[in-house]
Parts: structure tokens; C-alpha cells; sequence
């Protein structure tokens, strides 16, 4: 009897802590759909976020991650669960810019593109309009949105830059992360001699001040910032850092400083005030 009892009890326990693991950490507090739109001869997918208790927005967020930029989103339990991409710095610490106002549209690589988002394809008008397509689709599902940001970040900033120089009459404001530097040996010469001031919307740049990563030193986010009088928040700090200099665990993913670059964005774009800052 008393065994019985004991193995009833064991298999609760092991059901209840699978229960608590449900939901990964990433994802705690969020309420997610998964939208696909067909287009091109291929599906362009992107994951909607909004907080649990939240029933509208006014301001949409599209997260367009470093390399590969490839999310493949796993749906599960109202959640995204898994992708080839969740240690990225936009898709780990998505949840920390979500408010009552504010929602979050993670985008995905167009499925026709394979497992990297090559960064010739990042500069198209093809990408814009399958971006442009996602977006749209957002909208209709959540139509009190009156305002989109772009938010990028490493690889995602050559997305930014011509995403918002082709969809600039419907953005409200861009910030690029982590800014891919063109001119740095094996870089992507997308971005050479990229004119920002074609972008005729609010924008910053957010860059780690020690960022180790060789493509996208902190100098030249300095020099095109101070070129292009645009703000930029520098950032210092953070523990723990491992893995590859450009990988999403150094100072590169902004390691150990999510939760405050995030708060600092999300204010930024509530207060709809943009200045350079340091955090």
C-alpha cells in the first residue's frame, strides 16, 4: 500500500514539473500565433507575440534576428517552442519589450531561401515584399496596430536598412543592433556606402561598446552615427560571455544586458523620443 501510495506520488510530481517545464523560458508570459502567408512560390512565416493578459496593441515591433536569420518557428502549447535560432538576442529576450500597447512580430526567412537568409537576398525588393506581406497579415489580425517599428540586429541590420528604405511611408521608426560594418574584411558589402539619410523616419543604432565581433566593431557604428547625426545607444557590460566573437552569447547578443537594452527600446519607442544614450 504504502509503495503504491509512494509511486502515485512520484508520477504526480514528475507530471507537475512537466507541466511547469511546458512553457520555455523565452517564451514565459507570452501568447503566440504562427502566421503564414504564401507568396512567391514559397510561404513567408513570421510569430506574433503579445503578453498573456493583453487584448490590443497600437505599436508592432518586427524582430528580424542576426544570422542565419532563419527562425523556422515550432508551435506548441500558444508558444513558439523551439527554433534553429532561440539564442538569438531579439528572439530570447523578445518577451521584455512587450507592454498593454505594444506587440512583436518575429520574422523568418522566406522558406524558398534555404537554411541561411543570404544577405544578397536581404537587400531585395523581394525581401521587403515578402516582409511587407507578413506585416499586412499581422495588421489584419490585430487592426488597432497604428505604428511599426523595425528592430534588427547583426545580420538583420542589412534587412533593416533596405526594409525600411522601400516600406518607409508605413514605419513609424527603425533601430538597427549590432550594425553590420560593409567594410570589414569577409563582410557584406550590402550596406557600402549605404545612405541612411534616405530613410526619412526616426532611427538609432543600439551597439555594445567592447562588441568582439570582427563584422561589426563599435568604430564604425560610432563614424556613421556621427556622419549621419543619428542617435546611438551604447552599450557596456554584461557577464558570463562564451562561444564565437559574432555569436549570440558575447557582447555581440548584448550577454546578461537583455533585459535592459530591451527596456531601454521599449521606452524609447513609447516615449517616441530618441537620443544617444549609454546603459
Amino acid at each position: 500500500m504504502l509503495r503504491n501510495l509512494f509511486l502515485l506520488f512520484f508520477l504526480m510530481t514528475a507530471v507537475l514539473g512537466a507541466q511547469a517545464q511546458t512553457i520555455p523560458i523565452h517564451a514565459e508570459g507570452l501568447s503566440e500565433e504562427l502566421i503564414e502567408v504564401p507568396i512567391d512560390g514559397g510561404t513567408q512565416k513570421g510569430v506574433l507575440s503579445k503578453r498573456k493578459d493583453q487584448t490590443s496593441a497600437t505599436k508592432l515591433i518586427v524582430l528580424l534576428p542576426g544570422y542565419p536569420s532563419v527562425v523556422r518557428p515550432e508551435m506548441g502549447n500558444g508558444v513558439m517552442m523551439n527554433s534553429p535560432l532561440l539564442g538569438n538576442f531579439l528572439i530570447r529576450a523578445r518577451r521584455h519589450l512587450l507592454d498593454g500597447k505594444v506587440m512583436t512580430l518575429l520574422v523568418d526567412c522566406h522558406t524558398s531561401i534555404g537554411d541561411v537568409c543570404k544577405h544578397e537576398y536581404q537587400s531585395t525588393k523581394d525581401r521587403f515584399q515578402h516582409v511587407k506581406a507578413l506585416i499586412d497579415a499581422a495588421k489584419i489580425r490585430v487592426p488597432s496596430v497604428d505604428q511599426v517599428y523595425l528592430y534588427s540586429t547583426s545580420a538583420g541590420s542589412i534587412s533593416s536598412a533596405f526594409i525600411a528604405r522601400y516600406l518607409q511611408k508605413e514605419l513609424a521608426g527603425v533601430i538597427h543592433s549590432a550594425t553590420i560594418d560593409p567594410t570589414a574584411p569577409k563582410s557584406y558589402p550590402q550596406l557600402t556606402d549605404f545612405d541612411y539619410l534616405t530613410i526619412k523616419v526616426p532611427q538609432a543604432f543600439v551597439h555594445h561598446a567592447d562588441d568582439p565581433c570582427s563584422l561589426t566593431p563599435f568604430a564604425y557604428v560610432q563614424k556613421i552615427s556621427e556622419k549621419y547625426k543619428l542617435p546611438l545607444v551604447s552599450v557596456s557590460g554584461g557577464s558570463d560571455f562564451s562561444g564565437n566573437p559574432c555569436g549570440a552569447f558575447t557582447q555581440h547578443g548584448f550577454r546578461n544586458k537583455e533585459v535592459i537594452v530591451m527596456k531601454h527600446v521599449l521606452k524609447m519607442i513609447q516615449s517616441e523620443t530618441w537620443v544617444s544614450e549609454k546603459l
